[in-house]
Formats: structure tokens, sequence, C-alpha cells
């Protein structure tokens, strides 16, 4: 598959992941729920967490953001139902160092789908939009119920 053909599908998949977002809804009954906030795009979420013995047994989010923190609150809620919270802050570490350029192109496709983001590094002021649901994540994963903040 040609890099134009690569860049195309994930521009779809970001596209339909903010066009038709997963689990975006409230999580009733959820064990931990933060709040977060982008102040240089404007983007709000909440997320949901529900837990059974470290496992996510179901995660959701409520919001307005952009496409990018739409969409990757969508993916993050996708990716970790199922996991452990110790898998969970594997995947923040991960797809952070995805998005700072941090993270070499060939481990990439580790991240699944996750990987559409992995141009989001090019776009400095786009990373703030693609990680503020993840940072979010990561305060339900500690038990830090205080707003996140992107600055």
């Amino acid at each position: 598959m040609s890099t134009t053909a690569i860049k195309d599908l994930y521009q779809q998949v970001i596209v339909d992941h903010s066009k038709r977002p997963r689990n975006c809804r409230r999580l009733e009954g959820a064990d931990r729920q933060v709040e977060g906030y982008n102040p240089l795009c404007g983007d709000k979420i909440t997320l949901y967490l529900k837990l059974d013995n470290g496992i996510v047994k179901d995660i959701s989010f409520e919001g307005s953001g952009c496409a990018i923190s739409t969409a990757s609150a969508s993916l993050l809620t996708e990716s970790l139902k199922g996991k452990s919270l110790a898998d969970a802050e594997a995947l923040f570490e991960s797809f952070h160092r995805l998005v700072t350029g941090l993270e070499p192109s060939h481990e990439a496709p580790k991240l699944g789908k996750l990987a559409v983001f992995s141009g989001v590094c090019d776009y400095p002021t786009r990373v703030k939009c693609a990680t503020l649901a993840w940072h979010t994540l990561r305060a339900a994963i500690r038990g830090d119920e205080e707003r996140v903040s992107t600055e």
C-alpha cells in the first residue's frame, strides 16, 4: 500500500470516529469520572470509567471537540475495554510517544487503529487535541478527580 493510500485510510478512520464516535454517552454507575479541557482548541470531555478488579469493564465519554479530539476519545474507548489498568497506562505511554514523535514509526502498527494518529506529531498544536482524552484517562486511572487541562 502506498504512503498516500495509508494517509487516506488514516484520514477516513479519523473522520469516521469524529462523525460517529463510539461509546459517546454518559456511563451510569461509573466508578470514576474526570473532566478534561483543552483551552487552545476548546475541546471538552468527561471520561467515565467502570472497573471490575482492576479491569476496564466499560468506558465512555461525553463532550465536544474538534475531529482529532473526538476521534481520539472514541478510539481510546474502543482500545481499552477489557484491559487492565496497567495495560491502559502502558497504552497511554505508547500513544503519547506516537503523537509527540518519540515512538519510532515502525512501532506504530503495534498500536492498531491508534496508529492513525501517527501524523499528529507533524502538527504540534494538534498534539493537545489528540492527547486530551488520554490525559483525562490517566487522571481517572490514578483516581484523580481534578479537572485535567492540556495547559
